[in-house]
């Protein structure tokens, strides 16, 4: 029977199906299928002032590496100097970690999913994924923006960090993420080129075929693209015919990410950005001043990144720029090497947060403690999305 009283089962269980997925929603979010807005508020670029950074070397004007930021850019905005990582629960203070409670909100502990999936542990595991969304899922849930318009900028040696751009969450996911830029997502793709072009002989066929399964695997959640790049395609086919093939002319290190960002801005027009800059991290290597050189570094590639993105006439003033370390460094002096972060001490939970932009009041410095976490949902105020599963504390500042 067919009356609208007595659906078919299928109808009915779809139906239900429905419904039920409906009052599962929180308040304010849309279903899958539900028209989105175009968005029409400010550029946010998040600077992971990364590996981790201590306020000493950064924004202390006695001690600082990093003059531009120190001297110039805290006057543009609001600098919150006591921002930390919660001190009072056992919470990992590195760089994925630091970077996912950036980006979700929340902190959470997190285990690699080699461990997770019952796999052998893996030595500095980092292959996060996060219960709660990201920045990059409520941005592209609550608005029409395509997912080369919302970016995480990646680099060489933090491979595991390629894959933040997603949460698990059942309401959000891989429908909603962003687009990663990196040296190895151009490498799959310029494999994959090479590939079709033919470019190889009959015995190399077979391992370059083997060799792009294993690359295109890391990205397990996603499916392949059989080649559909969309907007990345053109993208990567520009950073190909102006560096090449053999990765010995582009940029390295942070330097590398600055210039796929500014690429970045020119062609794929972005509207919200991580750059996860890192080379203060090669203080591993056992030398102080691999720390501050890389902070140095840092400080110069931010100032080139700011000032080229503000000559931009789309992004001068309508961009929020949000600069916070991932976390901090210890001050052990006495550490066989120095200015680790692995061991929970004080200091590498002290981090510091600068917010400067369109509509962001210049030369305050604010004097209270304030929470790594609370990130979220001020970007999210400003680019006028809810974050119902982060920290709800803003930082009040920013709006004033």
């Amino acid at each position: 029977m067919n009356s609208p009283l007595f659906l078919p089962r299928r109808d009915f269980l779809r139906t239900l199906a429905a419904g039920a997925g409906a009052l599962a929603l929180p308040s304010g979010v849309p279903a899958a299928d539900a028209p989105r807005p175009a968005y029409g508020g400010p550029n946010v670029f998040i600077i992971r002032w990364g590996g981790g950074a201590r306020r000493r070397e950064s924004i202390d004007p006695r001690f600082t590496h990093a003059p531009f930021l120190c001297h110039e850019l805290t006057k543009r905005g609001v600098l919150y100097p006591r921002m930390e990582i919660e001190q009072f629960k056992d919470y990992q203070t590195s760089h994925g970690e630091g970077t996912l409670y950036i980006l979700t909100g929340k902190y959470e502990r997190y285990r690699d999913i080699h461990e997770t999936r019952g796999a052998p542990w893996k030595f500095l595991g980092a292959r996060f994924e996060a219960s709660v969304p990201t920045l990059f899922e409520y941005f592209r849930q609550a608005y029409d923006v395509p997912d080369h318009q919302a970016l995480l900028v990646n680099g060489e040696d933090r491979g595991d960090e390629e894959f933040y751009n997603f949460s698990n969450h059942h309401l959000f996911g891989v429908a909603y993420r962003s687009q990663t830029l990196s040296l190895r997502r151009y490498k799959t793709w310029l494999l994959r080129r090479q590939l079709a072009e033919g470019k190889f002989k009959d015995g190399e066929i077979a391992k370059k075929q083997k060799e792009l399964r294993e690359l295109e695997s890391l990205d397990y959640r996603v499916s392949r693209t059989g080649g559909d790049y969309g907007a990345l395609a053109d993208f990567w086919a520009g950073w190909r015919a102006h560096y090449g093939e053999t990765g010995l002319v582009n940029p390295r290190g942070d330097r590398l990410l600055t210039a796929l960002t500014l690429r970045a801005v020119r062609e794929l027009r972005p509207r919200l950005v991580m750059v996860n800059y890192q080379d203060c991290d090669y203080v591993h290597w056992g030398y102080s001043d691999h720390y501050t050189r890389g902070l140095a570094i840092m400080d110069e590639e931010v100032n080139k990144l700011v000032n080229l993105v503000e000559a931009d006439p789309a992004y001068r003033d309508n961009t929020v720029w949000v600069v916070v370390p991932d976390c901090g460094r210890d001050d052990n002096q006495f550490a066989a090497v120095p200015f680790q972060h692995h061991f929970g001490t004080r200091s590498s939970h002290e981090i510091f947060a600068l917010v400067f932009g369109k509509g962001v009041p210049a030369g305050r410095v604010v004097d209270r403690t304030v929470n790594q976490t609370q990130l979220a949902a001020t970007i999210g105020q400003v680019m006028g999305f809810r974050t119902d599963y982060a920290e709800p504390a803003v930082l009040e500042e920013v709006f004033a």
